[in-house]
């Protein structure tokens, strides 16, 4: 049965409304505690500022091959959040993820000191750890590496338990199954850059193809790890929209 024509709104009301919901979701999004990523022309594109905390945010290769940068796109991350205050992050691993080494842990400016490691059977071990951690509320990120993705009830059950704490998780190259991450990031690998003093600094070619309430995008993205921030070399590149651009 098809609703009565009155039921419908002409193309003018759809417009306004589809205009209004995109300027209330990024408000709405900006209401609880974010990491900027400290590039402004990209914490501009992120819904008040930066990662939401507490909302799972999911990390990918580009593809196989790239599984090295995007773990360390992901431990760059935590460096960041973790360069704010106290505390340790918490990594859980499934099978077949290594462990990353000191010395690759410093060259990112993040202390194995504040690393506690965890290693799961399987990723509902993974997620269970996880679901521990965020409920005990004493650490300020978490981060789980997994060996197929994060379903959906498992995403929502963290995003439950997750308030004020960096949710990331890492999962293999490939298709993503659907979930509720706030943000989905496909990272590649990048020639890295040097500074002043010929310190490498890491870079990657980072595709963030969901962001929930703010804008998707296409960057180079440089770490420095001294000042622990992210810097955008180039400014905005590849697909990313234009300002004023529909939010994802």
């Amino acid at each position: 049965m098809e609703p009565p024509d009155d039921a419908i709104p002409d193309r003018p009301a759809r417009e306004t409304l589809a205009h209004l919901r995109a300027r209330i979701a990024p408000a709405e999004a900006a209401s609880g505690p974010v990491l900027p990523l400290g590039a402004p022309p990209l914490d501009q594109r992120l819904p008040g500022g930066g990662l939401a905390l507490g909302a799972p945010h999911e990390i990918a290769p580009e593809d196989v091959g790239d599984e090295a940068a995007a773990l360390g796109f992901l431990l760059a991350l935590l460096a960041r959040r973790l360069a704010e205050g106290p505390g340790e992050a918490l990594l859980v691993l499934a099978p077949g993820h290594p462990l990353p080494y000191g010395h690759g842990l410093l060259a990112l400016g993040l202390d194995p000191g504040r690393l506690l490691f965890l290693e799961a059977g399987d990723d509902v071990e993974v997620f269970r750890a996880l679901e521990a951690a965020l409920q005990a509320g004493s650490l300020p990120a978490v981060a789980g590496l997994v060996a197929e993705g994060l379903p959906l009830v498992a995403g929502r059950r963290l995003q439950r338990a997750g308030a004020g704490t960096l949710l990331l998780i890492l999962r293999p190259a490939g298709a993503g199954r659907p979930n509720g991450a706030a943000t989905r990031w496909r990272i590649a690998a990048a020639p890295a850059a040097r500074d002043g003093a010929a310190n490498p600094r890491p870079r990657w070619r980072a595709r963030l193809e969901r962001c929930r309430n703010g804008r998707t995008g296409d960057w180079l993205m440089e770490w420095d790890g001294g000042a622990h921030r992210f810097d955008l070399p180039h400014g905005l590149a590849g697909r990313a929209p234009a300002a004023g651009g529909t939010p994802a």
